[in-house]
């Protein structure tokens, strides 16, 4: 399939390049020249513009969040001449923005998936994401093959784009909160003379296990927030999706202003571009147990 692919972050590059290992034609663009010649060193073709990685059969996007999709890919005069049959957005955005971008796309004739996913940078480099794929269910059987190289499952949402990103935003309120309870529980263990590591070994052995825990809750023992698979400061912008979607709907959540709050405290501490699992450092700053 000829797939124009637009972003190439940490896990735009990683998704590409599993496009690429499944024999799929991937002509690359982002903002930044860098990762387009990695990915060109890897068989990628470099599209010349924007409106040249529209003119593929069909569009994926991994942009960072509303306002670059905003900028970028909703832009009137671009859409009227693109080429492309259907535009796949992976990015985590607002309802409110899928719901605008799929009308938008409809006016000019294109097909609009809303596909976020769930998944770090290593299991994007693995092809074992989860995508959460709703839209006209025809196109997402046009990009099924896609999906396949790039994910491990798909679970199929409806013909609503906005129902996917709410269910991404949904798993991250739960993935952030998650988080931040073991760092809590974490410092006060260490507050305590009990290592954050037999604490996690405890947990993930008997009540909690699974990948969150195992996962993040290592970094945070370990105090290990470098590299980055998923940056503290897109952790806080998830989180306000999920406050600025429960105001829409009409939910309290009144938790999630508690890890806005936390998030937005350490970025302003630097940790923004950190792993959401520097949240860990934060509790023990708060704990008294590091300055």
């Amino acid at each position: 399939m000829n797939v124009g692919f637009v972003g190439l972050g940490a896990m735009g590059r990683e998704m590409a390049g599993q496009l690429l290992a499944a024999g799929h034609r991937v002509q690359v663009w982002n903002r930044s020249p860098e990762p387009v010649r990695e990915l060109v060193e890897r068989g990628a073709l470099a599209a010349g513009s924007l409106a040249e990685a529209l003119g593929n059969e069909v569009v994926v996007s991994m942009l960072a969040d509303d306002a670059a999709v905003e900028s970028l890919l909703l832009d009137e005069a671009l859409l009227a001449t693109a080429g492309a049959a259907v535009h796949v957005n992976m990015a985590t955005v607002s309802p409110a923005l899928a719901r605008r971008a799929a009308e938008l796309h409809a006016r000019h004739g294109l097909g609009y998936v809303a596909a976020p996913v769930l998944g770090r940078t290593d299991v994007a480099a693995a092809g074992n994401l989860t995508i959460l794929a709703a839209g006209e269910s025809s196109m997402i059987d046009r990009v099924a093959p896609l999906f396949d190289a790039m994910g491990r499952a798909t679970r199929r949402l409806g013909d609503q784009p906005q129902l996917a990103n709410i269910a991404k935003i949904s798993a991250n309120f739960m993935l952030v909160s998650a988080i931040e309870a073991f760092a809590e529980a974490s410092a006060l263990a260490e507050a305590g003379g009990l290592a954050s590591e037999e604490l996690l070994a405890i947990l993930t052995n008997t009540i909690l296990p699974g990948p969150v825990y195992a996962g993040y809750g290592a970094m945070i023992a370990e105090r290990r927030y470098e590299p980055a698979g998923f940056r503290l400061a897109l952790g806080l912008k998830d989180v306000g999706l999920a406050l600025d979607a429960g105001a829409e709907a009409g939910v309290p959540l009144p938790f999630a202003d508690v890890l806005r709050t936390a998030l937005t405290e350490s970025v302003a501490h630097g940790d923004g571009g950190l792993d959401l699992a520097a949240l860990g450092e934060r509790a023990r700053r708060r704990a008294g147990l590091s300055t």
